[in-house]
């Protein structure tokens, strides 16, 4: 089982206003401590079709936004996008079209490539999550581990990313089951489906179901 950890093998970013910052970086974590910088960037260019909804906070067309979501910026939320209640968008959050960010969902430094879904109760911290990437409910994207040191990357060799917060690494078309919890650095490949009710660390393949850490399928 390929184990692929580098940006062009777990993403294909068809996003016009986030191609560069896709075509930029080997790893996936290293584009988590520019997203603020790259945001703030493109606010002041301007998006064509978007326009801001307040400071620091750019939309797109037809985005759908509940009155009781609170929105911080910098943050660019792309057409076609549904906010939910209770959602919180910390800041520092860039997403692509035709995404859904669900009933007290958390998020904070991430970002979300088109049509992804995180919609019930979620917290996505730190994280890269590709096109038609899905969280369960109750699903979330721990960024920190407990003895706060750096988070090391553990696939087929050891990546030592010097970040303290790094969440999940979603590679296009991740299904995550309802209730996991993504250790910090967990990476999950292309098409890969993750049961309900697992905790996982490390690296996971493409176009396999996850049944637990221990039993992983391709898919046939």
């Amino acid at each position: 089982m390929n184990r692929m950890v580098k940006t062009r093998e777990l993403f294909e970013c068809n996003t016009e206003y986030l191609k560069p910052l896709f075509d930029s970086y080997e790893y996936p974590w290293e584009i988590l401590p520019n997203i603020k910088d790259y945001i703030l960037a493109l606010i002041e260019e301007g998006i064509e079709g978007y326009t801001l909804l307040k400071e620091n906070v750019l939309i797109g067309e037809n985005v759908k936004i509940y009155p009781t979501a609170v929105i911080e910026g910098p943050t660019i939320i792309g057409s076609g996008t549904e906010i939910r209640p209770g959602a919180f968008l910390r800041g520092s959050v860039i997403t692509g079209e035709n995404c859904v960010i669900g009933n007290s969902s958390e998020l904070k430094n991430c970002v979300l490539l088109e049509k992804v879904q995180v919609p019930h109760y979620n917290y996505v911290g730190d994280s890269v999550l590709g096109n038609r990437a899905h969280m369960g409910a109750g699903s979330i994207c721990s960024n920190l581990k407990s003895d706060g040191k750096p988070v090391v990357i553990k696939g087929e060799t050891n990546y030592e990313t010097g970040l303290r917060k790094i969440g999940a690494i979603l590679a296009d078309g991740a299904d995550i089951g309802c209730g996991c919890v993504l250790n910090p650095g967990t990476v999950i490949g292309k098409n890969t489906s993750v049961y309900p009710l697992n905790a996982l660390r490390g690296v996971f393949p493409a176009d396999s179901i996850v049944k637990s850490p221990e039993n992983i399928v391709l898919r046939r």
